[in-house]
């Protein structure tokens, strides 16, 4: 039997063009990734990602356009799943109520879920800071895009 694990994530980038990234750690590891996370059995990939912004961010979004959904083999780094991401563009109704960090992993608190958020410039951007290997195909295909 084949699981899959489906994951939606936001692409938001101000008007600065910087886009949000998220540090986290959690699992015993430390990663970079996109905002965003699994799907729940019964949601559709928009009301997930709603959901996920809400929980992540505490931020109400928009989705402007799909970007990316992952065309390749991925092995979950947590499971025996295949992962399968997608990712769509976003931008946020309200403004952000976040405290930015510029630091990766600069964590408030301790804990074993921990999580901070960071703006990175589009033209800053490096795949390499990214720990899964969709997010490194997205941040390579937003580096091409400007």
């Amino acid at each position: 039997m084949y699981h899959f694990n489906v994951r939606v994530y936001g692409l938001l980038i101000n008007a600065e063009n910087e886009i949000l990234i998220s540090d986290e750690q959690e699992y015993g590891m430390r990663f970079t990734k996109f905002p965003g996370g699994g799907l729940e059995f019964g949601e559709g990939l928009i009301e997930g990602l709603k959901r996920e912004f809400i929980e992540e961010c505490d931020a109400e979004i928009e989705v402007t356009g799909h970007f990316y959904t992952t065309d390749f083999f991925v092995k979950s780094a947590f499971n025996d799943s295949q992962v399968i991401s997608v990712y769509y563009r976003v931008k946020n109704i309200k403004p952000l109520n976040l405290t930015i960090k510029t630091r990766v992993f600069d964590f408030d608190g301790e804990g074993d879920i921990l999580q901070s958020f960071r703006l990175v410039k589009l033209s800053d951007l490096k795949s390499e800071v990214f720990l899964f290997p969709t997010d490194q195909q997205v941040a390579k295909l937003l580096i091409i895009s400007i």
